[in-house]
């Protein structure tokens, strides 16, 4: 593990003007905000949380939240899940099929070293086969070693057997290898997270509960108990937890909030999450009818749209290229001012950052109170 580097040293204490630009930066009073109003909304209704940490790719605030109720954090990567066991998360979910033997043969000497219980998604005959050979060539022998997750596909049309039948003839084929552990059905459904309407994402869910209803009673009635179903996210979570079809909710963006989730019209029974994610930029050019800053498309993931400027309040950004964006509006800031922009998508915008920079007290007059490592950037093996 890298140290910080020069540049962030002294940093801490100091206030946010001595932040360098472009930089990712935390409001932590609204992260802390959001982070107690979703576990007090699982804890009140008994559903377990196990965030997804693929969004911030973070060992200390993976264990910020399990601190605060999370089971565990899950993730889509053998890399993102070696890396954060590597930094002290004890607890990991894959919530994705792995085939490579390479990357089996990783994920099994881990789980033979111990320290984190590990549950990793499948959805073929071929995925459960490889799995449990590379278990039994690193030497892992006690029964259960490792949770299985069958992933059944509820609609999303990317990963996962079809529901019914087939996700039954999987469940078996786990439980027939005494190293797994059949955990229950992982059912995630990504597309339905921005669905604009509460009314679309209720829609869309409950066709998603139905298979995942039939599917589990298939299962059971087959002579395998079911013990949990995994998934949703943070524009649905409300909807899967009315359905009383999941026990585990994963959602993760509830802890930043990006613009484009924020797009989206709010369940009135779901907890109100504020933007806490923030890349601080910096005007470096002031040419006739507009203002350029020094954080372009390498600072920030435009897969969502292009980000939204916060502070000043206002203005527009345009895309200016790798590492310019350009702002209009009335009332453009000077040569020199800080601007906050809000990501369109938070989790790739990590992504290409090695540390979050976390501030107390306001973007404004608030000061740094930590430096944090993006553990797994970059883990996408």
């Amino acid at each position: 593990m890298s140290a910080a580097p020069e540049r962030f040293h002294g940093l801490v204490g100091q206030g946010v003007a001595a932040i360098d630009t472009p930089a990712l930066v935390i409001d932590l009073d609204a992260m802390e905000r959001n982070l107690h109003r979703l576990a007090d909304w699982c804890r009140a209704r008994g559903l377990r949380l196990r965030p997804h940490a693929k969004m911030h790719k973070c060992a200390e605030l993976a264990k910020l939240q399990m601190a605060h109720g999370a089971v565990g954090v899950c993730v889509q990567k053998t890399g993102e899940a070696l890396a954060l066991a590597a930094a002290g998360v004890t607890d990991i979910t894959i919530t994705n099929e792995v085939v490579d033997p390479a990357k089996l043969a990783r994920l099994a000497r881990a789980v033979r070293a111990g320290g984190t219980r590990f549950a990793l998604a499948v959805d073929s005959a071929l995925g459960i086969e490889r799995l449990a050979r590379a278990l039994a060539e690193a030497g892992v022998q006690a029964p259960g070693s490792i949770d299985v997750l069958v992933e059944i596909d509820v609609g999303h049309g990317r990963c996962g057997a079809a529901p019914g039948e087939p996700a039954v003839a999987l469940a078996r084929a786990v439980a027939s290898h005494a190293v797994l552990r059949f955990a229950g059905l992982q059912a995630y459904h990504g597309a339905a997270q921005h669905q604009r309407t509460p009314e679309q994402r209720r829609a869309t869910v409950a066709h998603a509960a139905e298979a995942v209803a039939h599917t589990r009673a298939l299962i059971e009635g087959a002579g395998l108990a079911v013990p949990l179903v995994t998934g949703a996210g943070t524009g649905t979570f409300v909807h899967e937890a009315a359905s009383g079809q999941w026990g585990e909710l994963q959602a993760g963006s509830y802890l930043f909030m990006d613009a484009d989730y924020a797009a989206n019209t709010a369940d009135e029974s779901a907890p109100a999450f504020e933007h806490a994610l923030f890349v601080k930029a910096q005007v470096m050019s002031r040419p006739g009818g507009r203002a350029v800053v020094d954080a372009g498309h390498k600072s920030h993931a435009i897969d969502s749209g292009l980000p939204r400027v916060w502070l000043p309040e206002g203005l527009a950004f345009a895309n200016g290229g790798d590492e310019h964006g350009v702002l209009r509006g009335p009332a453009l800031p000077a040569l020199g001012e800080t601007v906050w922009l809000v990501p369109g998508h938070c989790d790739p915008t990590v992504n290409l950052h090695d540390h979050l920079i976390g501030v107390r007290g306001g973007l404004l007059t608030g000061r740094v109170e930590r430096v944090l490592r993006v553990d797994a950037r970059g883990a996408l093996d």
